[in-house]
C-alpha cells in the first residue's frame, strides 16, 4: 500500500484477479477491524518496552466519502452533518528522548448514526463519544505497559474530567490543552488565575505554516505556570470520581512583537499530571506538547497529500473500515522514515524492513551517494536513519544538507521505487513469482 502510493485496490493489486481476492478479504467477516488494530499494536508495545519515556498522541480526523455517497453502503454522518463517512482516532506512539516514532498503540474508529439526544449532556461518559479520548488511553496503558512512563498528549477536546480522574497513574500522565474555565477549590477561575500570574520567562521556537490559518515565523512568548486544583463540574457524569483533582498549569502567550498580521497570536493553557517546580520543566511540557504536529502529519499523509484514502472506491462501511486499520499503518512508515531522517533516533531498519529490503537498501546505497563527503550517507549501518537517507533521495531529495528536508510525501515516493527495485531483485536473483 505504502510502496505504490495508493488505497485503490485495482492499483495495489496488478490484475484482476489479485483486485478480486483484495476485495473478497476485505468484504470477509472473519476478518475484523479488531484483530488488524491488536496486530498493529503489538509491535509498538515490543519497541517501546524498556524506554524510559514515551509520548502517546491521540487526535480524531473524519474519512469523508461523499464523493462515493451513492455507491458505498453503512456510513454515516461525519462534522458538517450532511456529508457520509467515518471517523478514526489513532494514537501515536513517539519516543520522548529522541523523537522516534514507534508506531500506534491503538486506533479507536467509529460511524455516526442519527442526530445526537437532547439529553446527551446527561448520558454517562461511557455513553457519549468523547468517551473516545478515555478509551484510546486506556488502551494505550496496556499496550504500552513495557515502557518506563507514558505521557498521553491530547488537544481541548480531551479536556474530561473523567478522563483526569481514571487514567493517570504512577506511570501514566495527560498533557492536555484546556478547554474550559475550570472552577478551582478556592472558587476562582483557571483562565484568570494563571492570567494573574507573573511571567516566569520567554521562550521562542518556530511555527510551522498552515495554510489559510498560520504563517510560518518564529514566536516569542511569555511563560506562566503554577499548581491549581480543579473542581468537579457539576455536568461530570461520574458522580465517584474525586471532589477535586490538583494539576499542574502551563500558560505560553505569543507577545505582540512576533504575531504576523492580523493573525491570532498563539495563546495556550496546558494542564498536566507532571508536577512542574522551575522554568526548564514548564518548557519541557510546553516541547512535548508540540510533538502534536506529529499526528497532523500522519493525518495528511492518509489523506490527499499522501494515500488519498477518501478517494477508496470499496463499497462497504466495514470494508473501508478494514482498509482505514491498513492504511493508517502505512503512513505510520511514512513518519517513520520521516522523524528518522535527521539520525536522532534509535530505532534499527530491522524494526521496519525485512531482510531483502534491507539487502537492496544497502546493496543501492553506494549508487546514491556522491563523490563529496556532503553527499555521502552519513548514518549508521543498519539504523533506520540510514533507510530513511536511501529512500528519501530515491524519492527525489538531492541529499545536501542545505536542501529542504525530506517530508512524508518526498518518503512515499521513495517507498514506491524501492519497492520496484526489490521486485526486480527479486526476479533477477531468487526462483521467486512476484504478485
Amino acid at each position: 500500500m505504502v510502496s505504490k502510493q495508493t488505497v485503490c485496490l485495482r492499483q495495489l493489486a496488478g490484475s484482476r484477479a489479485r483486485e478480486v481476492q483484495y476485495g473478497r478479504w476485505l468484504a470477509n467477516d472473519k476478518v475484523t477491524p479488531a484483530q488488524l488494530i491488536v496486530s498493529a499494536c503489538a509491535r509498538t508495545g515490543a519497541i517501546a518496552a524498556g524506554r524510559r519515556h514515551v509520548l502517546a498522541i491521540q487526535d480524531t480526523t473524519e474519512l469523508n466519502h461523499q464523493a462515493h455517497a451513492g455507491r458505498v453502503s453503512g456510513l454515516g454522518t461525519v462534522g458538517n452533518g450532511r456529508d457520509v463517512g467515518m471517523f478514526l482516532h489513532p494514537l501515536l506512539v513517539v519516543d520522548a528522548s529522541d523523537g522516534a516514532c514507534l508506531g500506534l498503540a491503538h486506533i479507536h474508529h467509529w460511524i455516526r448514526t442519527g442526530k445526537a439526544s437532547p439529553a446527551y449532556r446527561k448520558l454517562p461518559i461511557e455513553d457519549r463519544e468523547s468517551y473516545r479520548w478515555l478509551d484510546v488511553a486506556e488502551a494505550g496503558k496496556n499496550c504500552l505497559s513495557e515502557a518506563a512512563m507514558v505521557t498521553i498528549i491530547a488537544d481541548r477536546e480531551s479536556d474530561i474530567y473523567e478522563e483526569w480522574a481514571r487514567v493517570p497513574d504512577e506511570r501514566t500522565h495527560l498533557l492536555t490543552r484546556a478547554c474550559r474555565d475550570r472552577t478551582l477549590a478556592a472558587g476562582d477561575k483557571l483562565y484568570a488565575w494563571i492570567d494573574a500570574q507573573p511571567a516566569q520567562g520567554t521562550h521562542c521556537f518556530d511555527v510551522p505554516a498552515r495554510p489559510g490559518k498560520r504563517s510560518a515565523h518564529q514566536a516569542t512568548l511569555d511563560v506562566r505556570f503554577g499548581r491549581v486544583t480543579i473542581r468537579r463540574p457539576a455536568s461530570c457524569s461520574d458522580k465517584s470520581a474525586p471532589p477535586q483533582i490538583e494539576l499542574s498549569v502551563v500558560e505560553v502567550k505569543e507577545l505582540p512583537g512576533s504575531v504576523v498580521g492580523n493573525e491570532a497570536p498563539i495563546h495556550w493553557r496546558l494542564l498536566t499530571t507532571h508536577r512542574i517546580a522551575c522554568l526548564e520543566e514548564a518548557l519541557q511540557c510546553v516541547d512535548w506538547y508540540r510533538q502534536r504536529w506529529h499526528i497532523e502529519q500522519l493525518f495528511r499523509t492518509l489523506k490527499k497529500q499522501g494515500l488519498n484514502l477518501e478517494s477508496s472506491q470499496v463499497e462497504t462501511a466495514a470494508g473501508l473500515t478494514k482498509l482505514a486499520c491498513l492504511a493508517i499503518q502505512a503512513a505510520v512508515l511514512t513518519m517513520q522514515l520521516t522523524l528518522a531522517r535527521d539520525g536522532h533516533s534509535a530505532v534499527q531498519a530491522a524494526d521496519v524492513f525485512n531482510a531483502d529490503e534491507i539487502e537492496v537498501l544497502q546493496r543501492i546505497r553506494p549508487t546514491l551517494e556522491g563523490k563529496t563527503q556532503k553527499q555521502k550517507n552519513p548514518h549508521r549501518t543498519g539504523s533506520l536513519a540510514q533507510a530513511a537517507w536511501v529512500i528519501a533521495r530515491l524519492g527525489g531529495w538531492k541529499g545536501y544538507a542545505s536542501e529542504a528536508k525530506p517530508g512524508p510525501i518526498t518518503m512515499l515516493h521513495g517507498l514506491q521505487r524501492l519497492s520496484a527495485i526489490c521486485q526486480g531483485w527479486k526476479l533477477a536473483t531468487k526462483d521467486v513469482c512476484i504478485d
